[in-house]
Parts: C-alpha cells; sequence; structure tokens
C-alpha cells in the first residue's frame, strides 16, 4: 500500500527545491513567499489567499497569514524573473522540430469593479467583450502530443502605465523564449498572429513559423499580388487526409483535402508558402508558412497543417492551467498581485506538467500521484489533470504545511534526489 505521508513529504521537498529555483533572482523574503504560494496553488487548486493561507496551516489567525500574503506579493513583481527561470529550465527540453504555440488569453472578470487597471478585453469563452486582463502565453509541443511544455505566460493590461502595445507583449514573449532556446521550435498562431509587424519580427530573425491567415491577407503569387482567400478558394486540392474528430463523445471521420502554392509577403523577398486546407468548415484554412515544403510530395504540406493543429493541444494545456488553478477566480486588487499570482500559476503547472517527470526517480513518483488522483478507468484526455489532481489528493488534507521543508536550493541539479523506489 502506497504510504501517502511518505510521499507528501517528498513532494513538499521537490516544491520546495524547484521554487528555489525560479526565485533565485529575489531576496531571501521573496523565496519563503513564492515557495508558500507555490504549495498553496498546488495543495488547494485555487488561487484565492484565503484558501492559499489555509494550506498553510500557520500556528496564527488565518486573516493574519491572508494579509500577510497579500502585502508580500505586493512588493516585487515577480513576472520577469519567473519567466526567464521557466524558459531557462525549459531549454534543454524544447527540441527543434516542436511547436511554440503564442496565445492571446484572458482572464474575465465579470463583476470586478475596483480592481487596479481593470481593462476591456475580448472573452473568448463567451465571445463577447468585457471587462479584465490580458494574457499572453507560450506553450512548446511535439507533434505527437505526449509532451507539453508550459513556458511563458504574463498578465498585462492596456491601462498599465509601462503598457506600450499588443505587438511588443508579443515581441517580448518571443526575445525572452529565443533567449533560451535559441532558433529551435516551430512557432505557431491563430488568426490573430496574421500582421505584418509579427510577420516582418520572425522573418528578420529567420524563426520559423505557420500562422493562419485572415481573408484580407494579400500575397504575392507569380509575381501579381492577390488575395489569399480568392486563391486558396480556386486552388485545386488533389491531396486528401482522413481525419477522425470527437464531438460529444462520439468518433466521427472526415475527409480534408489539400495543397499548397510558392507565395511572397508584399515588399518581401522570403520565399513563403500558402497552404490551403479543405474540409474543416465551410471556408477553407489558409495557413502562412516559413518552413520548407515540397510541392509534391504530400507528406510535406501535410505536416504543415500538423503543426498548426498541435496548436490546439496547446490551447488545451492553457485550459488545463486555467481551469485546474481556478485562475479566473482570484481576488487581488492591486495589479502587481494580478501579475504574481498569474506567473506563479505558470510555475505550478511546469511543475506539475515537466518538473516531476524529467527524472526518471521523480517518473515513479508521479506514477504514484497518478493512481493517488483516483483515475482509474481510461486515460483522462489531458493528463495533466490527473497529476493537479493527485498532487491536491495528496497535500490538501495535510496539516503542517510547508514553512519548515527545505529542499536543495543551490541549483536544478537531481544528483542529490531522493530514493524514490517502491515499498517491498
Amino acid at each position: 500500500m502506497v504510504d501517502d505521508t511518505r510521499i507528501r513529504g517528498k513532494i513538499k521537498a521537490q516544491i520546495s527545491k524547484f521554487s528555489g529555483i525560479i526565485s533565485q533572482a529575489f531576496s531571501k523574503p521573496k523565496r519563503k513567499l513564492i515557495k508558500e504560494v507555490h504549495y498553496g496553488i498546488q495543495a488547494s487548486k485555487d488561487v484565492k489567499l484565503s484558501n492559499i493561507s489555509r494550506t498553510l496551516n500557520e500556528d496564527i489567525d488565518l486573516i493574519k497569514t491572508e494579509n500577510r500574503l497579500s502585502s508580500s506579493l505586493d512588493c516585487v513583481d515577480f513576472t520577469d524573473g519567473i519567466n526567464d527561470q521557466i524558459c531557462r529550465l525549459a531549454s534543454n527540453k524544447v527540441l527543434d522540430e516542436m511547436v511554440i504555440a503564442i496565445d492571446d488569453g484572458d482572464i474575465r472578470k465579470k463583476y470586478a469593479q475596483h480592481m487596479e487597471n481593470l481593462a476591456g478585453i475580448h472573452d473568448g469563452n463567451e465571445h463577447e467583450v468585457g471587462n479584465g486582463y490580458w494574457l499572453c502565453k507560450a506553450v512548446a509541443a511535439d507533434l505527437e502530443h505526449k509532451t507539453v511544455i508550459p513556458l511563458y505566460c504574463e498578465a498585462y493590461s492596456q491601462k498599465a502605465k509601462d503598457f506600450k502595445s499588443v505587438h511588443n507583449q508579443r515581441f517580448k514573449l518571443i526575445e525572452k523564449v529565443s533567449e533560451h532556446i535559441g532558433d529551435k521550435g516551430i512557432w505557431a498562431m491563430d488568426r490573430g498572429g496574421d500582421n505584418n509587424k509579427l510577420f516582418y519580427k520572425f522573418l528578420d530573425n529567420k524563426k520559423r513559423f505557420v500562422i493562419r491567415l485572415q481573408k484580407k491577407r494579400n500575397l504575392v503569387h507569380k509575381g501579381t499580388v492577390k488575395n489569399c482567400y480568392e486563391l486558396a478558394k480556386f486552388l485545386p486540392c488533389p491531396f486528401e487526409a482522413k481525419i477522425i474528430k470527437y464531438e460529444d463523445g462520439k468518433e466521427n471521420s472526415i475527409i480534408i483535402s489539400y495543397n499548397a502554392v510558392p507565395v511572397k509577403l508584399p515588399k518581401r523577398k522570403e520565399k513563403l508558402f500558402l497552404i490551403v486546407v479543405k474540409g474543416f468548415g465551410k471556408e477553407p484554412m489558409m495557413l502562412l508558412t516559413s518552413c520548407r515544403v515540397h510541392l509534391q510530395v504530400k507528406e510535406s504540406i501535410w505536416r504543415i497543417t500538423e503543426i498548426y493543429l498541435t496548436r490546439w493541444k496547446c490551447e488545451e494545456s492553457f485550459r488545463y492551467i486555467k481551469q485546474s488553478y481556478n485562475l479566473e477566480d482570484l481576488r487581488v486588487r492591486s495589479y502587481i498581485r494580478i501579475r504574481n499570482i498569474v506567473v506563479l500559476v505558470l510555475a505550478v503547472s511546469y511543475f506539475a506538467a515537466v518538473y516531476l517527470g524529467q527524472n526518471l526517480k521523480l517518473k515513479i513518483l508521479v506514477e504514484r500521484i497518478y493512481v493517488i488522483s483516483k483515475r482509474f478507468f481510461g486515460i483522462p484526455s489531458f493528463f495533466n489533470y490527473a497529476i493537479a489532481d493527485g498532487l491536491y489528493n495528496l497535500l490538501f488534507p495535510d496539516k503542517t504545511g510547508i514553512t519548515h521543508t527545505r529542499g536543495n536550493e543551490s541549483g536544478d541539479d537531481f544528483q542529490l534526489c531522493f530514493d524514490f523506489g517502491f515499498d517491498p
């Protein structure tokens, strides 16, 4: 029988160690704060300071713990420091052909009135305009959908004093991730990335990309400027693929046809390719890529489509982060606190999704956590949901908190990990 107490102690040690790694740039009191909030979010699956405070089980009134956390979170912005460390930790795990998906997410605060820098956002779930904060996020994934790596997450508001533009936020993300991974990976974005400034950024830095186009985009084909939608609508698509879609628990197969043509952007000399995919909906899907494509080899063309479809898997990761830790229910008012909670949720998700599985001994621990999550019948659609549940089921009943738990905070070397072998 699995000894939950023993596993719980090892998880706490790993949280302490990981928190020490990502908080190296901050003072000792802030490193302690990051460890406590990380543990609290993991143990409560929530971002409300009241629930985080309960998991710490301090020998003082709960309100005093909550006030201490609230005050400490408002002093220093952790966003850049923690994003930098997460990108550094992930740098050797991102491979050349992985997809790096950029997504403009949001946190909707439907009834909030007094939160600092509360601004207008477009709610992607409700498809309506509301109040809240924007998220600039990046996740890496392989084409087989076996590996998903959270890389970067930043909350921002167009009402903040240091806000310049949405493009500036995206450029900041691209530069930070590229600082650590170099030219590895293929960048992917939805139609929100169909913008000349972003295209020029990628082309000037020789980045590979796959971006879905809007209907209004003009391209140069055979020396003539043409609208991409008109070009796609009349393009013959001789290649076909069978796709299995799961809707409402039912399996449906659809036939997809596709083709590609060489194009350029107006006023640019780089050779690009327009991939046209028909069958996903009433309108053709148009993808612009800087990746090399062999026009006579259907597998080469289909690979670009797979890269874009992998971006959808990354969206599942974004959804996991928001739902597993109840991110949209954050209840702090100051802008710095909001940004700090968001980047700490990124750290928590990286810990659960990547850090625990990067070492053989820790993989054994992950298997135990998976069993404790009570997911006995079949594999969930996204494995990390089960890991988050398992960590919650382990840590939430604990009555000792993490204040006195210590890990090796000197670096990210795993030579001193505990032995996590099964008990005889």
